[in-house]
């Protein structure tokens, strides 16, 4: 390759022209580097380059070199770069026309030869032949000379003989040539090549697959007579080829067992029966009797996925009848029975190919008809799609209306028998008492999640209309029963085939309110058509004339109530809940009016807190009445409170001083809401409050405070209660949190994921781990001695127990006694488990009333973050830093569950982000300095007392919260130029309402403290803060800050005081404040502690006092620095005296954070680091040492050369023993244990020592015997490679 590239230079004439010949060639040749890397953008942008070359060079040998080199490439070692060779020949090809295809491909034999390869490169000689083949058939030009395209099949042809290597590639080749040639050329050329693959169509999938695509690309040629001479039949699909051609979809089916694909061969199958108009016959016997006879995987998944694809390709009728049929019935099986983790799901390719069909497709009765085949697939009535499919969203609104009506005709009247209904091995198993009640609610019960999901998601095109009558047709099935129909109400002209039951009213109530969460959050039809204004909030949860959806609703009940001789409601209102619901109405209508004067947040709240209420009375009217009289009442004080303050009458009479405050009883009826399961009262709650904030009294913040107090939460009797009525709780309990519609989903997963989905076997096998509990329990139960005694009775009583006297044993008692002694112990241990089981359900309950009550506590953890957000300036926020400091120091202290930790990150997240650093706080505390002193106080002593720093460090935060408070903002004056500095003079040393003397006394107790104990809550951080943000307290406690230098009770705490000294000294704020001979006093200070302390750092290696070392000097790098920039009178002989002296206390290296900032503070003092000489190691000295060294200090290739010397050493006469046989090897053998002795001293082992003088000669020559000894091997190498 190099050869001819210097020849093409040599014959330049000119030397510059023979200079650029060299550099062409050389960038030529990097484009043949570039074909063989990895990276794909590289080949790509090597075969563009290659071919502009060529093609602007235009030269012939450098043609005919490209040629040799890719075809040398396509049999490269490298499997990256055989595509880009490849690609490259073929990309060539098709630039220069002018060569011969037939050349190439002669070529590509002859260097790629099978017969003259060596066997080891035998594979990539196939590889070599397949590539060349592409290559051919990329360039575009096969169909051209039709004697190539002979070549190239007979070549594939002899490649597909050795699968093990090229797989199923030469015959996948030979379709891409089939689609590419033209007729003309198939009938004349290959025709005859191929009438062998052609005639073999049924012994392999690849070879069926060659025969489909000729058929589609040539059926003039072959034609049903040409057929009949090469297959026996005229036909392909037939009744005579079933039973072959279903062999050979078992092998392709089995052939991409890993790959997880729909064989090709398998759709084209399908395609050809619906050409041939055999669809139905290939269908029901290939598929149906054929692939899901054995029940194999493979078979089984080829089958599913041949269903999903042939979605698009069939016509209504066909859909019909192959969703109704064995295949359909083996999917439902296997989604049901493939829950578990490690089974292979094929629901997830199912819904793509769904998906995808129903996003192609225009025709809304061929989607309606898969999407009830899908949903009519059951497994004991609950269909096996999961109620929130998504592939809804993909319908036209005809067919989305059509899937509806079914879904409400076949709640209204369920036609098991109309399903495709199937039961699982072990469900057949366990059929014994399966009512057909159960599979009607299961039906049922997937319906209404599956009508919820349908509105939730928004990404489903729906009217306005169609959303309001599927929220209208849940709400009258969870509430209300038809009488007799009613032209009024559409809902009533359809009667229920089966009643429903209360499970199914459970179920149905549940998803209402899940529903009507999920229309709180609809967006307004224009804006998911549209998309709303940039700049423009999205309106949520409203209709297109401005009512909120759950205002219709309400008006819808109220249709259904004023109507009962048509409708019955399933709890009937007394009249006083009756009365409770009309006046709720009429206060609804009232705000309205307001609302249309001036609209206000407020007033939608109210409204959404009314109608939400109201609609909850039809859940659970006992508890709700009450809040709903108090709500009603509170909104009329309201109102009357508001006209006063217009009016301005200040009227205050006993009775109003008696009866609480209306906000106060609406927090009350806040707090009860907030009880209940449901996430759409927690955020009307949350609006709602949000909307009071402004009114909120002290006394409505202590009844938030007191639910949170942990003290009180033994006491606690109002917000929730956790009864025993199973079925209640069933309905009510959530899993985590409080999501009605969530909890549906859970329970549909949990039927999907069921292997049985029985129900009535889930509670057999509960109740059998349940006992299995128990008696593990009772093993696990120390015997107490009550049940010991009874125990002793029992067998004493029937003479069981055997004794030391009379040696009786059950051996002497008869059949009778013993039958005796059986039941007299079967109910003693009986009543010994009801004991112990009535323990775990006492445990159980007080862990679910724990879990209730943080759960409810949470929700209540949103009105304070509410408050301390809308109201961060009022002064009743300053009452929360206790409650909420207390919350956090017992959950600190406690080990507690996921669910405990969660509420306290919330409590701490709100306290700590929200509350003490918001940049609003509450400025109107001057009245109150005392209170606020003495909280301060509390919390200094507080946090000193804590074990645990992360407690502490949230009591320093409030106490730095409560200065801020105390000190205010500064008062804002006119800043002119000329006073510009004084005014900001006067802010840094205003403190406002803060006594700084007491405040400074409370925080240098709290320093000292943190001085003088070893294990001290406090950290240095916190005082670092106080410093930044109060500068007036920095000044004040710098003296304790400085005395700690010296006077700290460890290391560490001294430089924790050097840190905080150069922190404070570093402050601008400090430095205006102690400016002038204060400042200067306070250098002085601050030199003769330093000194102090570096005068007792004695020799030690210490980490500690290292680091205390570090941080003094960088203490004593700043002060040096000012005083000399300053140029103040500050003694330092002292300091400099100390910091000379200590390169003698402490080991200094070569580098190091100590070391350099040792040599930058004496810098200041003029002394430089000593520069480290590099001395070069003495040539001459070296040589006179040479000859004195001894013969065993030698390196080995020394010894070898000087082999026939005598030996110096007075050992005895051992050069007679050299002419002896054995003296070779005995001298060797010395030799190696001499050597082995040398290596010891060398490498400071523990041998024993020479003489100094020895050693100083070892030590000096280790390092040539190392450098000399590395050069063994390559002697070695030398020498092996000359023999």
């Amino acid at each position: 390759m190099s050869a001819d590239m210097v020849e093409l230079s040599v014959k330049a004439a000119e030397p510059l022209r023979a200079a650029g010949g060299l550099q062409q060639n050389r960038l030529f040749l990097d484009f043949f580097w570039d074909l063989a890397k990895p990276d794909q953008e590289v080949r790509l942008k090597a075969v563009e380059n290659l071919i502009q070359y060529l093609k602007a060079e235009n030269k012939e040998d450098e043609l005919e070199y490209t040629f040799r080199r890719l075809v040398d490439g396509l049999a490269h070692t490298r499997e990256a770069a055989r595509p880009g060779f490849s690609l490259a020949l073929g990309q060539v090809l098709s630039a220069f026309e002018d060569v011969s295809l037939q050349s190439i491909l002669d070529r590509i034999k002859e260097k790629h030869s099978l017969q003259a390869v060596k066997k080891k490169l035998a594979r990539n000689a196939m590889f070599g032949n397949l590539f060349g083949v592409l290559a051919l058939h990329q360039s575009g030009r096969l169909s051209k000379e039709p004697q190539v395209v002979l070549g190239c099949v007979k070549l594939l042809q002899s490649l597909s003989q050795h699968k093990q290597h090229v797989k199923d590639l030469p015959s996948k080749t030979m379709m891409d040539i089939l689609n590419e040639i033209p007729e003309e050329v198939f009938e004349e050329v290959l025709l005859s090549a191929l009438q062998a693959d052609l005639a073999s169509a049924f012994r392999t999938p690849e070879q069926l697959q060659l025969l489909l695509v000729a058929l589609q690309r040539f059926p003039q040629t072959l034609k049903p007579k040409k057929l009949k001479n090469l297959l026996g039949s005229s036909t392909i699909i037939n009744t005579d080829n079933i039973p072959r051609l279903t062999e050979v979809l078992k092998m392709a089916a089995r052939s991409v067992k890993k790959d997880r694909i729909l064989p090709a061969v398998a759709l084209d199958l399908l395609k050809l029966s619906l050409k041939e108009d055999s669809f139905q016959l290939f269908w029901n016997k290939a598929i149906t009797d054929g692939m899901l006879k054995e029940h194999e995987g493979p078979t089984l998944f080829l089958s599913f996925r041949l269903l999903g694809s042939a979605l698009p390709l069939l016509s209504l009728s066909q859909l019909k009848e192959v969703l109704s049929g064995e295949v359909m019935m083996n999917y439902g099986e296997h989604v049901v029975t493939a829950q578990k983790p490690d089974r292979f799901k094929l629901a997830p390719e199912m819904d793509d190919y769904v998906s995808n069909f129903l996003q192609g497709c225009e025709d809304s009765d061929k989607q309606l008809a898969v999407m009830l085949g899908f949903s009519s697939l059951t497994n004991q009535g609950y269909p096996v799609v999961p109620s929130v499919w998504r592939v809804v969203q993909h319908l036209q609104p005809a067919a989305l209306h059509g899937y509806v009506e079914w879904l409400k005709n076949m709640f209204l009247e369920p036609q098991l028998d109309k399903l495709l209904d199937f039961s699982t091995r072990n469900q057949k198993n366990n059929q014994e008492g399966r009512a057909h009640e159960n599979d009607v609610f299961r039906l049922r019960k997937w319906i209404v999640a599956r009508l919820s999901s349908i509105i939730d998601n928004h990404q489903v095109k729906k009217q306005e209309d169609f959303i309001m009558d599927v929220a209208r047709f849940v709400f009258f099935h969870a509430f209300f029963s038809t009488k007799k129909a009613s032209p009024d109400i559409a809902e009533t002209k359809e009667k229920l085939s089966v009643p429903l039951d209360e499970r199914t009213r459970g179920v149905l109530v549940n998803s209402f309110f899940g529903l009507l969460l999920s229309m709180h959050h609809l967006p307004l039809a224009d804006d998911s058509a549209e998309g709303a204004a940039i700049n423009q909030k999205r309106v949520l949860g409203v209709t297109s004339d401005g009512n909120m959806w759950i205002y219709h609703l309400v008006q819808y009940a109220q249709v259904l109530l004023n109507q009962p001789k048509c409708v019955q409601s399933s709890h009937p209102f007394s009249p006083e809940q009756r009365q409770a619901w009309d006046s709720m109405l009429e206060s609804v209508a009232n705000l309205k009016k307001k609302a249309k004067k001036g609209p206000s947040s407020e007033s939608n709240a109210f409204q959404q807190l009314f109608l939400l209420v109201g609609m909850h009375l039809f859940k659970d009217p006992e508890e709700l009445l009450d809040i709903m009289k108090d709500l009603q009442s509170c909104m009329d004080k309201a109102q009357e409170k508001k006209a006063k303050k217009k009016k301005k009458k200040k009227s205050t009479t006993e009775q109003e001083e008696e009866e609480p405050e209306w906000v106060e009883v609406m927090v009350d009826i806040l707090l009860s809401l907030l009880s209940q399961q449901s996430r759409h009262i927690r955020q009307v709650c949350k609006t709602v409050f949000s909307s009071i904030c402004p009114h909120v009294t002290a006394a409505a913040l202590t009844a938030i405070l007191d639910v949170l107090d942990p003290d009180k939460e033994d006491d606690e009797d109002g917000a929730v209660v956790v009864t025993d009525d199973t079925n209640k709780r069933r309905k009510k309990k959530p899993k985590e949190g409080d999501d009605e519609e969530d909890e549906e989903m859970e329970d549909d997963e949990s039927d999907e994921s069921d292997d049985d989905s029985d129900e009535e076997a889930e509670d057999e096998a509960m109740d059998e781990e349940k006992d299995d509990d128990e008696e593990e329990e009772m093993e696990k139960e120390e015997v107490d001695g009550n049940f010991r005694l009874e125990l002793m009775k029992v067998l004493q009583n029937q003479n069981a127990l055997a004794t030391e006297e009379d040696g009786s044993s059950d051996e002497d008692m008869d059949d009778e006694a013993m039958m005796k002694l059986d039941k007299s112990l079967a109910a003693l241990f009986s009543e010994q488990k009801k004991r112990i089981q009535a323990k775990t359900d006492e445990k159980t309950k007080l862990k679910k009333e724990r879990t209730l009550v943080r759960e409810f506590k949470i929700k209540v953890l949103d009105l304070v973050e509410v408050f301390v957000a809308r109201q961060a300036g009022s002064p009743l926020v300053l009452g929360l830093v206790e409650p909420l400091l207390t919350l956090i120091d017992r959950g600190m202290s406690s080990n507690s569950d996921q669910q405990e930790q969660d509420f306290l990150r919330r409590a701490a997240d709100i306290f700590r982000n929200q509350l003490c650093r918001s940049k609003v706080y509450c400025r109107t505390a001057g009245d109150r300095q005392g209170e606020l002193h003495d909280l301060l106080d509390k919390l200094m002593t507080k946090a000193q007392k804590l074990s645990d720093s992360s407690v502490c460090l949230y009591y320093f935060s409030a106490s730095l919260y409560v200065v801020k408070v105390l000190r205010g903002a500064p008062p804002a004056e006119t800043k002119e130029d000329p006073a510009a500095e004084r005014a900001a003079a006067a802010d840094v040393e205003f403190m406002g309402n803060v006594d700084v003397d007491r405040v400074s006394t409370v925080f240098r107790e709290a320093l000292s403290s943190f001085m003088s104990r070893r294990n001290s809550p406090l950290t240095a951080q916190m005082f670092t803060d106080l410093f930044t943000r109060f500068p007036v307290l920095c000044v004040k406690l710098l003296d304790t800050a400085v005395q700690n230098i010296t006077s700290g009770i460890r290391e560490h705490q001294q430089g924790q005081a050097c840190v905080l000294v150069l922190r404070a000294m570093q402050s601008r704020e400090v430095q205006q404040l102690l400016h002038g001979a204060q400042w200067t006093e306070l250098c002085e200070k601050v030199t003769e502690q330093l000194a102090a302390t570096l005068e007792h750092v004695g020799q030690t290696e210490g980490k500690v006092v290292k680091e205390k070392v570090v941080k003094v000097l960088e203490l004593c790098q700043f002060v040096l620095k000012h005083i000399r920039l300053q140029k103040l009178s500050v003694e330092l002989d002292s300091l400099q005296n100390v910091l000379q002296q200590l390169t003698s206390s402490i080991a200094f290296k070569k580098t190091g954070k100590l070391e350099d900032t040792y040599w930058a503070v004496m810098k200041h003092f003029g002394v430089t680091k000593p520069k480290a000489e590099k001395t070069k190691p003495d040539a001459d000295a070296d040589q006179q040492d040479a000859p004195k060294k001894k013969k065993g200090f030698l390196p080995e290739t020394k010894k070898r050369k000087k082999r026939n010397k005598p030996v110096l050493e007075p050992a005895g006469d051992k050069s007679a023993s050299t002419n002896k046989p054995g003296a070779d090897k005995g001298q060797a053998k010395k030799k190696q244990d001499k050597k082995t002795k040398q290596k010891r001293p060398a490498d400071g082992a523990t041998a024993s020592q020479p003489n100094p003088a020895k050693k100083s000669k070892m030590q000096s020559e280790s390092q040539p015997a190392k450098k000399k000894k590395k050069k063994k091997p390559k002697q070695k190498k030398e020498g092996g490679g000359q023999m």
